[in-house]
């Protein structure tokens, strides 16, 4: 019997049901119950990573303690759980093969004809059992992307029907999340898709042990048990999962439905206590009965998507809840910003955040909306490349070095004020090579970011190739933008601010990333609270 017990969540029908969200929530209760429980992601492209992923294309791209570029579901995890993810929490078709195709050339199959089965099912069975084998989970879930049917997925559902096998009885669930959709023609919802969709994972051997059903409307006793009769599930076994208003609101969802139970008892594991959720209700009763409300810009290229944003938004929220805000976010487009986009939208914001991201479109916009903000002593928060623009903006506006610049925007620029680092230069692949991970930082006594942290010395996640050009630092910081944030090992310039203003922070690092449900950000904590005391002070 094998000491970790696995959960695969499979999809059907559509995508983007929300299997991320399930498999957390699973995973939420579980925890809560005093089960040590992680949750990985089985993506079927062909990038080896999400890192060179438009986030048009992807939404955001979650970077973690270790480095890995990853699916922004393991960003659901971590803020679910709060417990950190790693490389091994994300794996791809691209790595996957990647991984066999470099053990061919090494000769580690000499003789062998390589095929799909067995090499890479059994690359994928290592990669699932890999967070099982260390000891430290009770129960690992595997939720894998994209739906039951699609070409690029046939690889891990094979390698799923051989694991349950090897598994033996007791020790592997699979939850197939489908659609039940509701036609307004006919006034009713429908089980037909979801009958299709349980048919053809069967076709590939695999039996749903459990069915959660995403609905718009409640599910009827006698649609429950048409779904259990035909899809050959237990009748407790079928999951309603209705719209919510919240992601947040899922959990207590999934405990009324009973779903920790059922997978308690296929598992043949204890109850123990009723799970343990009165921080996370605390924090749900915050969240839903703020005190007040504030208005925060988030000035950034890839607005039309808000999965680009998704750590940001989620911070915010866990923010708003610790001031008990409601914490309402503005999206501008930064190649829209104008004269009248700044007198009539940003002057009426009580914050405004600088987003992240990449390459020269964009750029000009977001430096008129810092000058705007600095000038008039609105509160502002600037990530990565937010941070980077600040301190563009600032040489160019109060050190009159018009032409001040990064090279990613212009390499030739005269006065390159950010720079490619050093390292960096000579490297020709994209994937994988920026500066990545939790990196250490040193902060300045007496600082406004050692107030907000209320320590000298933190970690946090990077993702940039770019950075604060040092032999401008004195200039800069004799005009009064100051450098209060160092790496110890690099000196790289992580935290600028500018004590002359309410509240002007950039930093180089990606602070979302480590906002989670039980532990606020205390930088977007202090950011929303600077907006809510601006709010009060207008």
């Amino acid at each position: 019997m094998a000491d970790t017990k696995y959960i695969f969540v499979t999809g059907g029908v559509t995508s983007s049901l929300g299997k991320g969200i399930i498999a957390a929530s699973l995973a939420k209760l579980l925890q809560a119950r005093g089960y040590k429980t992680t949750i990985q992601k089985l993506d079927p492209y062909i990038n080896v990573d999400p890192g060179t992923l438009n986030p048009y294309e992807h939404g955001e791209c979650y970077v973690t303690d270790d480095g890995a570029e990853t699916d922004l579901d393991l960003g659901h995890y971590e803020r679910f759980l709060n417990v950190n993810t790693s490389q091994a929490n994300n794996v791809t078709t691209g790595r996957i093969y990647q991984s066999v195709i470099e053990k061919e050339r090494k000769g580690e199959f000499l003789g062998k004809t390589v095929q799909v089965v067995p090499h890479i099912t059994n690359e994928i069975k290592e990669r699932i059992q890999l967070l099982g084998k260390n000891g430290e989970y009770d129960i690992v879930i595997t939720e894998i992307g994209g739906t039951v049917g699609d070409i690029e997925s046939l690889p891990y559902i094979e390698a799923v029907r051989q694991l349950m096998w090897e598994l033996g009885d007791n020790n592997g669930i699979v939850i197939h999340l489908t659609l039940v959709p509701y036609l307004s023609a006919a006034g009713e919802l429908k089980t037909k898709p979801t009958q299709h969709s349980v048919k053809t994972l069967m076709e590939s051997g695999i039996k749903a042990d459990i069915l959660v059903c995403r609905t718009e409307h409640e599910l009827s006793d006698d649609l429950r048990e048409k779904l259990a009769l035909f899809c050959n599930v237990k009748r407790e076994a079928v999951i309603q999962s209705i719209d919510a208003s919240t992601i947040y609101d899922v959990p207590n969802m999934m405990l009324h439905e009973g779903l920790d139970t059922v997978v308690l008892k296929k598992l043949a594991l204890a109850e123990k206590a009723a799970p343990d959720l009165i921080r996370w209700n605390q924090f749900l009763d915050r969240h839903k009965n703020p005190k007040d409300e504030v208005h925060i810009g988030l000035v950034g290229k890839y607005v039309e998507l808000q999965d680009s944003y998704k750590s940001i938004l989620e911070a915010f929220i866990h923010a708003g809840a610790e001031n008990e805000v409601k914490v309402n976010v503005e999206y501008i487009h930064s190649e829209h910003i104008t004269q009248h986009v700044l007198k009539n939208k940003i002057a009426k914001l009580d914050g405004v955040l600088v987003a992240p991201g990449f390459g020269e479109r964009g750029i000009e916009g977001k430096i008129e909306a810092i000058q705007y903000v600095r000038e008039n002593n609105i509160p502002f928060l600037g990530i990565c490349l937010g941070m980077q623009m600040a301190v563009i903006e600032f040489a160019r506006n109060v050190l009159n070095i018009k032409d001040a610049n990064s090279t990613e925007m212009n390499p030739n620029t005269p006065n390159p004020v950010i720079d490619l680092m050093e390292e960096q230069k000579d490297i020709t692949h994209m994937g994988g090579t920026m500066r990545l991970g939790a990196w250490d930082c040193n902060v300045q006594e007496n600082s406004l970011v050692a107030k907000v942290y209320g320590a000298n010395k933190i970690s946090e996640r990077h993702r940039h190739r770019y950075e604060f050009n040092d032999k401008f630092k004195g200039q800069i910081e004799a005009a009064g933008l100051k450098a209060t944030g160092l790496n110890p090992e690099t000196g790289l310039v992580e935290i600028v601010e500018l004590p002359s203003h309410p509240w002007f922070v950039g930093v180089q690092y990606h602070p979302e990333y480590k906002s989670t449900v039980a532990n606020p950000h205390p930088l977007f904590v202090a950011f929303v609270k600077s907006a809510l005391q601006y709010k009060k002070n207008k």
